[in-house]
């Protein structure tokens, strides 16, 4: 490829990479959440009771979803399908202090031949114990009576 000379050296190079510019375009966006459990689970119990918890240590999951020509979509950008990728091998319930990036690639964005998004969520794993039975209630000392 010529160039004219006023263009500078490395002109071809300089095109080249502004091209290479306008052929992909990407976003994302970052965002922080305490406390994120399986789709399975039941949230209004793990908050409403005590439960103990033991730590299994750092996760991360990605979800994507891809569109061919913007009309054929295919994959689950979800972030429960995230969530489940991040605990699926480390047999934790929920994550803790969780870190949730969304992102959008684009190739070609003017005709939009190829696009996917992509939810990645990065945090704690945590396995929830169950509730210990209930104890049964002290029996009475001898000689005392109820007040």
């Amino acid at each position: 490829m010529r160039c004219p000379a006023r263009w500078g050296r490395h002109a071809a190079a300089k095109v080249a990479g502004i091209v290479a510019c306008l052929l992909q375009v990407a976003c994302a966006s970052t965002g922080t959440v305490g406390l994120l459990t399986r789709s399975l689970a039941n949230p209004s119990d793990l908050l409403t009771q005590v439960h103990t918890y033991h730590v299994i240590g750092p996760v991360e999951g990605t979800a994507c979803r891809y569109f061919a020509l913007a009309v054929a979509p295919w994959g689950d950008s979800s972030t429960p399908t995230a969530v489940e990728r991040a605990l699926s091998g480390s047999g934790g319930d929920a994550l803790l202090n969780v870190t949730v990036t969304s992102s959008l690639y684009g190739f070609i964005p003017y005709w939009n031949i190829l696009s996917f998004t992509c939810t990645t969520v990065a945090g704690t794993a945590i396995r929830i114990d169950s509730l210990p039975p209930p104890q049964p209630s002290p029996p009475e000392a001898a000689g005392s009576s109820p007040p």
